[in-house]
């Protein structure tokens, strides 16, 4: 059974992982596709260090799961509907904020 108290920590966790720009930074990296955490530092501007700290933050929260690949380790959004529900939330986010800049094709520059 769901309770209050199950949902609270669900919500806090989400809260958690996304209230980091860096850890929101890797998720939406992490929504185009699964990712070492060497590339994401690459990719990102970030080190090594850092990148494994917030990926093991997001891991804690239950949001990215680590797939072992030999000597390596590739990150994923540990659902898909985890990574839908993302994807939605940020969708819906850019509609309400009028403000938002648009990247559209054809749209007018802020």
């Amino acid at each position: 059974m769901i309770t209050v108290a199950t949902r609270l920590d669900a919500m806090h966790r989400l809260g958690r992982a996304m209230a980091d720009p860096t850890r929101s930074r890797i998720l939406l990296r992490l929504l185009d596709a699964p990712a070492y955490p060497a590339a994401l530092a690459e990719e990102l501007g970030l080190t090594r260090q850092n990148v494994s700290n917030h990926l093991a933050c997001l891991r804690d929260c239950g949001i990215v799961v680590v797939e072992p690949e030999g000597r390596q380790s590739r990150y994923e959004i540990s659902d898909p509907l985890i990574a839908h529900a993302l994807s939605d939330l940020v969708q819906v986010i850019l509609q309400v904020d009028e403000n938002a800049p648009s990247h559209e094709p054809n749209a007018e520059c802020c």
